[in-house]
């Protein structure tokens, strides 16, 4: 983990794995936690989510791709269903729709964002470890046709020695 895109992913996936530890701890205490809910009042599925994130969060770390993945089909599933459902609220209240559903389609956009962040960002650091790119020697191979260059011109040099 060298890029600082990266860190900033990592960071925005605990800080989205801590809201949603949050979200389930508020909804099973009956607090209301800024409207935010889980999907469809289901605190298991929550639990079990948050368990594969918490794996999913070690692998990305670890630059392995199959994290990238797991996280992405999991929140996938799991928020993408909420935000069909969401829309289609929006769309066919007749109506004023209370702002709460504003609020969990929200959190349910930013988890399809951050997985799918996450997997545009291993799927370039994977093109960057094929071909990598090192500042400190990269000056002196680069140069290899200059240095041939240099060479046919010094071939045609004939010094006399004596």
């Amino acid at each position: 983990m060298k890029n600082f895109s990266t860190w900033m992913l990592v960071m925005f996936m605990v800080m989205f794995w801590i809201l949603r530890i949050i979200v389930a701890l508020a909804f099973e205490l009956n607090w209301n936690f800024a409207g935010i809910e889980p999907v469809n009042g289901q605190v298991q599925y929550e639990v079990i989510l948050l368990f594969v994130a918490l794996v999913c969060i070690i692998l990305v770390v670890k630059r392995k791709m199959i994290g990238g993945l797991l996280y992405l089909l999991s929140y996938g599933i799991y928020f993408g269903i909420d935000i069909v459902d969401n829309l289609q609220n929006v769309f066919t209240a007749l109506e004023t729709v209370d702002i709460n559903l504003y609020i969990n389609l929200f959190m349910s956009l930013l988890g399809i964002i951050i997985p799918v962040a996450v997997m545009f960002d291993l799927i370039m650091d994977k093109n960057r470890k094929l071909h990598p790119k090192d500042k400190k020697t990269d000056w002196f191979y680069a140069n290899e046709k200059f240095d041939r260059q240099l060479d046919e011109r010094a071939d045609k040099n004939n010094y006399r020695t004596m």
